[in-house]
């Protein structure tokens, strides 16, 4: 295997951006060089992240075998503003999320004005600009390329519809790669004496807490024995049932808000025995595939990226098909504890860099001899 040299470009250097960056630079065979921009102000690095990123690129002496950008990059901008030592390099485009599917709030004002499409047409135009186009999931592979279509057909003429086809070509699965061998630190034995429901995603409309806190109020009020960790971030405008949860449920909560620390999160995330889930979104779930690792039992919906995470023969009791399914095997759930030991690094232990970063090679190897033979 040739060890290349790989511009990695992140204008949203932040979070779980952030964490897969330095991840894939810190595991990877060949040698990766980060080239990003702090992580805020979202739509304005879309716009224009290009042009400062292909002004430091250009002012620099880095000439790379192989160029990784994400989906927040007008790369088609960045191409043409660096073609003079970009013209022949080999570029793969990785999808984290895409501005085509991904839930915009209704209070957007760009949603109120019609003026939203535009990033989606910035992630069409750098799939077409791109050598490869590398998904995080085959739910997110599937879905964005279904959307394309729909959201090509709305313009007046030359609507490029082929492209879409053309896209699918080369586009391809890559699923997200996660340091999950950082939590071993902190395990601790699960020794609850009742179970303990386990929150740990964005406090955000599109991760549908009104459904799971419902679904909890309505099992108290039956007088079903449950403890509650809620964790994740908590945003300046979320959701009103967070606040409205935390008095209605107080003699169950053991935590209640973001973790200061990873160290408190990962006790926590060990702490929990069962991972109801009722996003609405998801192209990958990464804060489902951490607590999955740490022992919580899944009970996920039978769409979005949720099945390429359980093994097919297991599919049955962790994924429902409806509310009423759900409550029936949260039931269940808490009913059987204590239970055996859930065997959970088994699902998900083939997303730590340990194991994916061989995949990764493989495939930058693969697209740099193909685009250079």
């Amino acid at each position: 295997m040739t060890q290349l040299n790989i511009l990695l470009l992140e204008p949203f250097y932040i979070g779980s951006h952030k964490a897969w960056a330095e991840g894939f630079a810190a595991n990877s065979r060949h040698h990766v060089e980060l080239l990003t921009l702090k992580g805020r102000h979202w739509k304005w690095r879309m716009h224009g992240g290009a042009v400062t990123l292909a002004e430091k690129f250009m002012a620099g002496k880095f000439q790379p075998d192989l160029i990784l950008a994400t989906s927040m990059l007008d790369l088609s901008t960045f191409l043409t503003l660096t073609r003079k030592r970009t013209a022949h390099t080999p570029v793969a485009l990785y999808f984290h999320e895409n501005q085509l599917t991904y839930p915009w709030s209704p209070r957007d004002a760009d949603v109120r004005l019609r003026q939203d499409r535009h990033y989606g047409f910035i992630n069409y135009t750098s799939a077409l600009a791109a050598d490869w186009v590398l998904f995080n999931s085959a739910y997110h592979k599937a879905s964005f390329l279904e959307a394309l279509h729909g959201f090509l057909k709305v313009y007046p003429d030359h609507r490029g519809l082929q492209n879409v086809d053309k896209i699918q070509a080369k586009s391809a699965v890559l699923y997200l790669g996660m340091d999950l061998l950082k939590f071993d630190k902190f395990r601790i034995a699960k020794n609850n004496d009742v179970p303990t429901i386990l929150w740990n995603h964005r406090w955000e409309y599109d991760k549908n807490p009104k459904e799971f806190f419902e679904i909890l109020y309505q099992l108290s009020e039956l007088d079903f024995k449950f403890k509650l960790i809620v964790l994740g971030e908590n945003y300046s405008e979320s959701p009103p049932v967070f606040a409205e949860a935390k008095q209605k449920l107080a003699r169950h909560i053991v935590h209640f808000g973001y973790a200061p620390d990873f160290e408190t999160y990962a006790r926590l995330l060990w702490k929990a025995d069962i991972l109801p889930v009722t996003s609405q979104q998801d192209f990958f779930g990464i804060s489902v595939i951490e607590a999955i690792y740490c022992g919580a039992y899944p009970l996920l919906p039978k769409r979005l990226a949720y099945p390429e995470h359980i093994t097919h023969q297991d599919q049955t009791q962790h994924l429902y098909d409806n509310r009423v399914h759900f409550v029936e095997l949260l039931k269940v759930r808490i009913n059987s504890h204590p239970n055996k030991q859930f065997l959970s690094k088994s699902y998900v232990k083939k997303y730590d860099w340990s194991e994916s970063v061989k995949d990764y090679d493989a495939i930058f190897n693969k697209i740099h001899h193909e685009k250079m033979s």
